[in-house]
């Protein structure tokens, strides 16, 4: 039966007979809620679109049936075809249920996998690499007519620091050590913010439809440690493909993961970093030049850079965007974030090096 946490309308909409139903929360993302629906006749995900994160959660909606679509056909002719969830709709045959409070909801598919929040192995990291190279290659040719932005600015660092920047002039700083050593860690580094955004604009770097949020919990793992696939597709998005293997990198080498209960020692991995290099362009077919290459440790650097901002800010506001189980969580996941910006910092020559010869014979 539906609890408290689903309404009962919204799982009529779903299920032929909700009696039989049972409902778990699914997954720990900070964004939405999700949940495993489970009746005598089907499995789904069920979930609640978050409208403060989304604020047209139709563009979401209507983007994901297109992607997946396009994922459906392109896979169908692979060699090793792409997981990935599917529209679910309701008994209506509609993409969504509108609740009473105007909440949208939507069902997809359930694809049984293995979640990690930290991999076992250079093994792994050599698969997701090849498994996000893969999904690059797929969604290249992504008819993006009609296809709406569900997050513009999602990956703005420049837009980012104006943001927490505002933040600022409106509150009273705490005499707390980490937040003096987030703000100090901001000004060190924002002066690199529009690097991406410059290459860019000098046409270096070329926008292509992107993945949005491929960290290590976004990847389908089977039970023997294979990649099977990419979950959480609500960001896909023309952008760089910089930010997705930026962010794969720093979610994939981070060994301590990014979760803010505690404090720990944070160092980004270099082994796991050039086994996921190798994955990526271990395919043939020139994903990126050599000059565009050079642009990986930056998206890397960036990207951390970025995720400890918004953080940070997030918790200077009070935590309207990112879940928290308890207070002072964003800001340990910013402490986290700003100290592995620091760490890649240090690994700069050898990130670099990595970029341009991973693959190369």
């Amino acid at each position: 039966m539906a609890g408290e946490v689903v309404p009962y309308d919204v799982l009529v909409a779903f299920c032929s007979d909700p009696t039989t139903c049972t409902i778990v929360p699914l997954g720990s993302g900070n964004i939405n809620d999700t949940y495993l629906v489970r009746s005598k006749s089907h499995s789904f995900v069920l979930q609640r679109i978050n409208k403060d994160v989304f604020p047209k959660p139709l563009r979401v909606i209507e983007n994901f049936q297109k992607i997946t679509n396009h994922l459906s056909c392109k896979s169908a002719g692979a060699g090793s075809p792409l997981q990935a969830a599917v529209p679910v709709l309701t008994l209506e045959k509609r993409l969504f249920y509108l609740d009473s409070k105007g909440d949208f909801w939507r069902g997809q598919s359930y694809l049984p996998h293995e979640s990690y929040k930290v991999l076992a192995d250079p093994k792994q990291a050599f698969r997701v690499g090849k498994t996000l190279a893969t999904f690059h290659r797929l969604v290249s040719d992504l008819d993006v007519q009609g296809f709406l932005d569900p997050l513009p600015g999602f990956h703005n660092l420049p837009g980012y620091l104006e943001d927490y920047d505002r933040v600022m002039l409106d509150i009273k700083i705490a005499a707390d050590v980490d937040v003096h050593s987030c703000m100090a860690t901001i000004d060190r580094y924002r002066q690199q913010a529009a690097t991406l955004e410059h290459a860019k604009f000098a046409g270096i770097l070329t926008l292509q439809p992107i993945h949005g949020d491929p960290k290590v919990d976004n990847f389908l793992f089977g039970d023997q440690g294979e990649v099977l696939g990419l979950l959480d597709l609500d960001t896909v998005a023309m952008g760089l493909v910089h930010y997705d293997l930026g962010d794969c990198l720093r979610s994939c080498c981070n060994r301590v993961g990014e979760a803010g209960g505690t404090i720990q020692p944070v160092k980004f991995d270099m082994v796991f970093c050039q086994a996921l290099l190798d994955g990526y362009f271990v395919e043939p077919g020139k994903l990126l030049s050599k000059e565009q290459r050079n642009y990986i440790f930056d998206g890397v650097l960036l990207i951390c850079f970025e995720l400890g901002v918004r953080f940070f800010t997030d918790h200077l506001r009070g935590n309207p965007y990112f879940k928290v189980r308890q207070d002072g969580e964003n800001l340990l996941r910013a402490v986290n974030q700003f100290r592995l910006v620091d760490d890649i910092a240090k690994r700069e020559r050898e990130i670099r090096t990595m970029s341009i010869t991973s693959g190369v014979e």
